[in-house]
């Protein structure tokens, strides 16, 4: 069975359509890559399957592990097994950044039946993880993304994801921002976590970030449609002769 299953996918904001129908088939252990101009709509792909508000779907299904999801809330969706990493992470002013990772990963725990972790346990398991990243405690102990640097939000967000251990990860222009340090560190650490055990689709606008964490698949989406798909070559040629080629035979 498919991990995640998109069949005809249709969703508007407000009176605009968006996405005019897509379908995507992501199994476990694989990544895919979307790419596509400004306006396709990879973000509202990304906060669709997520469950943002705002954004209604009009036509089609989503499916996780065969169910569909689109009657879930957000956080049903999270402790399910999706995450979704920000292209711009919001500061969190008042949430202690411990606190909020705990919480987190204790729902995800109670969702599969398991035992809440204990405070210095889990401390003791962030610690680890956080070092991996290049996270320091002094980071740890602020509010969440509060002062954080573009690149700093970023590698928070990866911690999140190598805690929480999704089983399907959405990672919305994570190179966003991001310097050349800051892109191999975040690369490293989602290639840290590539599995069986996890599927992933990362939204990018350029091919670099397919240099670092190589796809399986990659996908060329304009004005709301899948155009072309194909292996990591196709992000090349895109890098080559940019996306008119696409658009432009569509």
């Amino acid at each position: 069975m498919s991990l995640i299953e998109i069949r005809d996918l249709h969703a508007s904001v407000g009176d605009t359509e968006i996405l005019k129908g897509i379908s995507l088939t992501i199994n476990r252990g694989e990544v895919h890559a979307i790419m596509g101009p400004n306006g396709s709509g990879k973000s509202t792909l990304s906060y669709v399957l997520a469950g943002r508000d705002g954004y209604e779907v009009t036509g089609g299904d989503i499916l996780l592990d065969g169910v569909s999801i689109l009657e879930m809330e957000a956080d049903e969706r999270a402790r399910a097994g999706m995450f979704l990493a920000f292209q711009y992470p919001v500061e969190l002013p008042g949430v202690g950044g411990m606190s909020f990772l705990r919480g987190a990963v204790n729902a995800r725990r109670r969702e599969e039946g398991e035992d809440e972790i204990d405070h210095l346990e889990f401390v003791k398991m962030v610690r680890g993880k956080a070092g991996e990243l290049g996270i320091k405690d002094e980071m740890l102990k602020r509010a969440v993304n509060v002062g954080f640097s573009g690149g700093e939000k970023k590698r928070y967000e990866i911690l999140q994801l190598a805690l929480l251990e999704p089983a399907f990860a959405i990672l919305d222009e994570t190179d966003s921002g991001l310097d050349v340090d800051a892109l191999r560190i975040v690369s490293e650490g989602v290639n840290a976590l590539r599995s069986d055990a996890i599927g992933m689709l990362v939204i990018t606008h350029y091919q670099r970030l397919l240099d670092h964490i190589v796809p399986d698949f990659v996908h060329i989406l304009a004005d709301g449609k899948i155009l072309k798909s194909g292996d990591k070559n196709l992000a090349l040629e895109v890098e080559k002769s940019g996306y008119s080629n696409f658009t432009d035979a569509a």
